[in-house]
């Protein structure tokens, strides 16, 4: 059986396999939208691999982290703009 990792996103436990990168977890979770544009539009992840910066979000209190190439860890607290 894999092992299980429990982060927390906008206060909310949410558990995946080891290994998931932030962005799978949030799309897991049912959160396509990460932050907002300078124009207030929505953004998700585009590209998938750290290069659009589509996917930024929080994460142990560090903005504008890429949720894209982020390891999930134990206990880590992500937040997005909703």
């Amino acid at each position: 059986m894999a092992e299980v990792v429990t982060i927390s996103v906008n206060e909310r436990p949410v558990s995946v396999p080891a290994g998931t990168v932030v962005a799978a977890a949030l799309a897991w979770a049912g959160i396509g939208r990460f932050h907002r544009s300078v124009h207030g539009e929505w953004r998700g992840p585009l590209c998938g691999m750290g290069v659009c910066f589509e996917c930024r979000v929080t994460i142990n209190g560090q903005a504008h982290r890429r949720s894209c190439l982020t390891v999930c860890e134990p206990g880590m607290e992500v937040r997005t703009d909703e």
